[in-house]
């Protein structure tokens, strides 16, 4: 029975088990991903994560405990150069466990395990959106929409303007027939009399 055992031994002795780790580490921090056991791969996440926070302070101190488990100065130089910046921001779960089926030898159940930010299909950029909804053609369409309703008001707007010059324009022509009228009959009205006035004198 194993009650109260926390480790998985994975069929090693310890000094095997801890070289298995640290190359497998070292194989992760260059690679972003590896193929291994689900047993392998949680062993493993146990062990890095620990060292993937260590990175985050770039000190000489923090460099030597790194390197006294991974015993790659590669590795050391690509944790504290590439990997630390991404994962400067992440209170942890720095790594994804996925799994991808089963062994044909043994039956034994396989997984992919990776680092979260290195991973372009889970991460969510919104610079990547924009630029897919630009190829959609959305941010096109929405222009000469607006285009179109602009022309459409400042047409109407020259229709209501043009309307109301011709109102002014019929007013006007109106007011001149009227007074041309009332002039005419002032005219008429003041012919007769002056005949008047001479038919009187005349007598």
């Amino acid at each position: 029975m194993r009650h109260g055992k926390k480790i998985n031994h994975l069929g090693r002795k310890a000094a095997h088990r801890k070289a298995m780790l640290s190359n497998m580490a070292c194989s992760l921090i260059e690679h972003k991903r590896i193929n291994t056991t689900v047993a392998k791969a949680k062993a493993l996440r146990v062990y890095i994560e620990p060292l993937l926070t260590k990175s985050k302070t770039d000190s000489t101190h923090s460099r030597r405990i790194v390197f006294s488990e991974l015993q790659n100065k590669n590795a050391v130089t690509e944790l504290f150069r590439e990997v630390a910046p991404k994962i400067a921001d992440r209170p942890g779960g720095y790594t994804r466990i996925i799994r991808t089926g089963y062994r044909l030898g043994d039956n034994a159940e396989m997984c992919m395990i990776e680092l979260v930010d290195f991973n372009e299909l889970y991460t969510n950029d919104k610079a990547k959106k924009t630029t897919r909804r630009s190829r959609r053609g959305g941010v096109k369409t929405a222009a000469p929409e607006a285009a179109v309703e602009e022309t459409v008001t400042e047409e109407t707007t020259d229709e209501v303007a043009g309307e109301e010059t011709v109102a002014e324009a019929e007013v006007v022509e109106e007011t001149v027939a009227e007074e041309a009228e009332t002039s005419s009959e002032e005219e008429a009205t003041e012919e007769p009399k002056a005949e008047d006035d001479s038919e009187e004198k005349e007598k």
